[in-house]
């Protein structure tokens, strides 16, 4: 239970999962640090620079952080990671005196930051194919239902439901993609020491060993290296998978946005879940205010930011390295990450229980569809032989009349006043308009578009699955 007496950031308890927050923990963090001080104590055994025994005395300790003690001993040292190795060094009495041998801080730190981004991302990409799959099951369950597009925030054309479900599907199988690259390509530092030149571990093993220690070294890590590094990895590595993240959330935040679109009574054609005991308003008892695409949006507007910061650690990381991405990072991953979690986890809920309003659908196309057929009849009108420019006023004219007989809350007469219109009935008979006017005949290739981009989702799923 998280101390309620003392400030909290809201992902420490409200937002995130427990998976994800474990990952970028403090003590997950210390537990990395260690076991990248015992591979590299490994390492430097086939060398003969550690003995077994050593070894397998780090190995005995290297679950049994003490953060207390680190904590006491950093207070009077004011560095966190030569804290954390003094107290491993306390507790391996055999081992800790060649702990962080040709070491320094950031072949330790920048490393554990690579293996938790991979994990991180693992994470990510777990829960965006849930996603996914949830999403193409609502694309081919509503691939033919037809329901009125928007455009300019005003009625259109007919359209699919699957096929609106399918354009934002669309969207984060390419964030799926993009983050697979990433992730396919992250690497850590290596063990090149302070500037990055590997100077001490050649000093200890010869400038001809160090390749084969630092490929020992990134097998009993599973981790890649950097063949080029300071006294960091490169920054810009932080800034693409940010830049990543980012970009999902741009996909899910439109996602959402639309939703609280949809959920307005005045169009009411979608709405997330409501649970049976849900309060929407302290003042308005009557409230369904559409909480989860809020927080999205609201989570997904700060996610937004992160890449700016991501980039300037980047840029003003000076020659070989500075410090001053250092505070920030302390945040900026761990939330970037828990921020990208608890939208994916609170889309997914949102997407397996979406409420669809068919009366509300039906309402709307009825009302505004028939003006997107005006089209049709004016191309079977021309090739009957009509003049295009007098039926098209003619239309004009049927149309400008049933947007009133609309706004004053009427039915809409449109098909009724061209299935009737003596002119036109000349060209087409009375069936074939109205037949002309009839909105299923007017998705196009929106159907059959849907379920092909859910199955091209189901396809990139189970490529990654087999790879």
């Amino acid at each position: 239970m998280p101390e309620f007496d003392r400030y909290l950031s809201p992902f420490s308890w409200r937002y995130g999962s427990d998976e994800m927050r474990a990952l970028w923990s403090e003590l997950e963090k210390r537990r990395l640090w260690r076991k990248i001080w015992v591979c590299l104590a490994r390492a430097e055994q086939d060398y003969g620079l550690v003995s077994a025994e050593q070894v397998a005395d780090l190995e005995a300790h290297a679950l049994q952080v003490d953060m207390p003690r680190a904590l006491a001993i950093e207070a009077e040292i004011h560095h966190d990671l030569m804290a954390e190795l003094r107290t491993f060094a306390e507790q391996a009495p055999l081992g800790g005196g060649i702990l962080h041998l040709g070491a320094t801080s950031m072949d330790i730190e920048d490393n554990a930051d690579a293996l938790r981004l991979r994990a991180g991302l693992q994470i990510i990409l777990e829960r965006l194919g849930e996603l996914l799959l949830a999403l193409a099951d609502k694309v081919e369950q509503y691939a033919d239902l037809p329901l009125i597009a928007f455009t300019h925030l005003q009625p259109a054309e007919p359209s699919t439901l699957g096929y609106r479900l399918a354009m934002y599907t669309q969207d984060l199988a390419a964030d799926f993609v993009d983050l697979l690259r990433v992730w396919d390509k992250l690497k850590g530092k290596g063990f090149k020491g302070a500037v990055g030149t590997a100077a001490s571990y050649a000093e200890l093993i010869g400038v001809d060993q160090v390749d084969a220690f630092e490929a020992r070294l990134s097998d009993l890590l599973g981790l890649p290296f950097f063949a080029v590094a300071t006294q960091t990895y490169p920054r810009r590595q932080d800034y693409q998978v940010i830049s990543a993240l980012a970009g999902m959330g741009s996909s899910l935040s439109k996602f959402a946005f639309d939703l609280r679109l949809m959920q307005s009574p005045v169009i009411g054609e979608w709405s997330e879940p409501f649970a049976a005991k849900q309060v929407g308003s302290s003042a308005m008892p009557f409230k369904r205010n559409p909480i989860n695409a809020e927080k999205m949006n609201s989570l997904a507007r700060s996610l937004s930011q992160m890449p700016a910061v991501a980039w300037n650690n980047a840029a003003q990381s000076l020659l070989e390295r500075t410090l001053d991405d250092s505070a920030n990072r302390r945040s900026l991953l761990p939330e970037a990450f828990l921020i990208s979690d608890e939208l994916l986890r609170t889309a997914l809920r949102v997407v397996n229980g979406l409420k669809i309003n068919m009366p509300a659908m039906e309402r709307n196309l009825t009302t505004y569809a028939p003006f997107a057929s005006t089209e049709r009849v004016l191309m079977a009108l021309v090739k009957a032989g009509a003049d295009r420019q007098e039926m098209h006023e003619r239309l004009r004219d049927h149309a400008m009349r049933a947007w009133q007989a609309v706004q004053a809350g009427q039915p809409n007469p449109l098909a009724a006043q061209i299935s009737a219109d003596e002119e036109m009935l000349r060209y087409l008979s009375g069936v074939q308009l109205a037949d002309l006017m009839q909105v299923a005949h007017y998705s196009g290739i929106a159907p059959e578009r849907a379920r092909a981009l859910a199955a091209s989702v189901r396809e990139l799923l189970s490529a990654k699955d087999a790879a």
